[in-house]
């Protein structure tokens, strides 16, 4: 999928209710845009309704459906989700099947005439990696390399401009702004990276989200649940992870803001009927970023916030 074209997804079927929904409040684009009016964008994430903040600024009126502590794994859209899509201009959403229970719906969107874009899936296949847990598709979690991250970035400014083509410089020069912060971001995450021996490297979390960023930054990656919150951690799946903890001495194991922590509780219990005293060492924004009006809650404060949990932790230099 090349950055230069407005993605529009198209599905076999769709929901019924979220067709008519959408089909009934559907905006014209053109018009939006001829009036120079404020882009309403309707957004599945936080991390990307952040992009769409930075490239669009003023220009552009942005709301996440799933906010602080929201997994979307499990997300199901409620009814006044349908009417923000419905009134928006413009959707976009990860897609690489993070929005799992949202399928319908988008589906029905798809087919209403209005612009959707998969974010995601301008990362190029070569750059993807392929899921564990289900054959034949990808890994969704691609923000936690931030280098990836950017050809999310420049997917939203390609859309935007599209849609408003008169104001297409100012929203490319809001992304080389904001592209360069994420390099800076790039290199403070690989150089805090650095600061752990390599044998040190080792993040447990609650599920399988963390794989780009273990890629980019040299992390060994093990999450007790899959790619998905959807699968559960069992009994064997947490003594095998125990196992390997206290043969390994690994410090700290890490909960996630958007995944309840009872098992990793449970895990930390299981390493220390094993005589090892395992750590929590913190929590780690995975599928939702912090609140809003925090540093958490930007994609930029997030990663920074994550890998300042987990470096000291596995150093043990957390209080």
């Amino acid at each position: 999928m090349g950055t230069g074209q407005l993605t529009r997804r198209r599905f076999v079927a769709g929901s019924g209710i979220a067709l008519a929904a959408i089909a009934s409040g559907t905006t014209s684009l053109q018009s939006a845009a001829a009036d120079d009016a404020t882009i309403k964008a309707t957004i599945t994430t936080g991390m990307i309704a952040d992009g769409v903040r930075n490239v669009g600024g003023d220009l552009v009126e942005a709301t996440a459906l799933m906010g602080p502590g929201i997994d979307p794994h499990l997300y199901k859209p409620t009814a006044g989700d349908i009417n923000r899509l419905s009134d928006a201009d413009i959707i976009l959403y990860n897609g690489l099947q993070l929005e799992g229970r949202m399928g319908d719906t988008l589906e029905g969107i798809s087919r209403s005439g209005k612009p959707v874009v998969a974010v995601a899936e301008a990362v190029p296949e070569e750059d993807r990696l392929t899921s564990q847990d289900y054959e034949d598709q990808y890994d969704p979690h691609v923000w936690f390399d931030v280098s990836l991250w950017k050809h999310v970035v420049e997917e939203i400014t390609a859309a935007l401009s599209e849609l408003s083509p008169d104001h297409a410089e100012t929203f490319r020069s809001n992304a080389d702004k904001y592209q360069a912060q994420l390099d800076e971001l790039d290199a403070y995450v690989m150089e805090q990276a650095e600061r752990v021996p390599q044998e040190q490297r080792v993040l447990v979390t609650a599920h399988d989200a963390f794989g780009y960023f273990g890629a980019r930054y040299g992390f060994d990656v093990r999450g007790l649940q899959g790619l998905s919150t959807a699968t559960e951690a069992g009994a064997k799946d947490i003594q095998e992870m125990a196992d390997f903890i206290a043969a390994s001495e690994i410090r700290a194991i890490f909960v996630e803001s958007s995944v309840p922590p009872a098992t990793i509780e449970a895990l930390q219990a299981a390493c220390q009927a094993k005589g090892w005293n395992v750590a929590i060492g913190g929590e780690l924004f995975s599928d939702a970023m912090g609140d809003e009006g925090t540093e958490e809650g930007t994609y930029i404060g997030m990663v920074r916030h994550n890998i300042d949990t987990i470096v000291p932790a596995l150093l043990g230099e957390a209080s």
